[in-house]
């Protein structure tokens, strides 16, 4: 016998976020509110795909140079080889799939440099929901 799902067109997808907030917080809950930065945790499509472009438009310069100076290292030394431009096609790609799994990781590296601490994960069937859970917890705890 077939399973029948309970609801059609659910979705079983969950998202998880890390959240931030600037080390320098203020005491009024709305201005902290404000502040706080929300990190997706999981694989980054766009940064697969545009590695170099996605660093550069979010302004992750340490990230951006770290990721020339590797590409140029390993492509170079590739050229030392007597390969198949395959290769080189291959070891980009490479790169470029390290970059997307540790999007989030240089999301929130970028923020600890920046002076934020983590102060919380949460997770949740959308964006919305995570910050509907988040703030939840957050402004009962505030309250006590």
């Amino acid at each position: 016998m077939l399973p029948i799902p309970s609801r059609l067109g659910a979705s079983n997808s969950v998202v998880a976020y890390t959240v931030h907030e600037p080390q320098e917080n203020s005491f009024d809950p709305v201005e902290r509110a404000e502040g706080l930065v929300f990190v997706k945790d999981g694989l980054s499509w766009t940064a697969l795909l545009f590695a170099p472009i996605w660093l550069l438009a979010k302004r992750y310069w340490l990230a951006l140079f770290i990721y020339l100076v590797l590409a140029a290292v390993l492509l170079g030394g590739l050229s030392l080889l007597p390969i198949s431009p395959t290769w080189y096609v291959l070891a980009y790609l490479a790169l470029n799939i390290i970059v997307a799994f540790e999007a989030d990781s240089i999301g929130r590296w970028s923020l600890d440099r920046k002076g934020y601490h983590m102060i919380g994960t949460v997770s949740g069937a959308s964006t919305r929901d995570c910050e509907r859970r988040f703030f939840e917890r957050w402004v009962a705890k505030e309250v006590l």
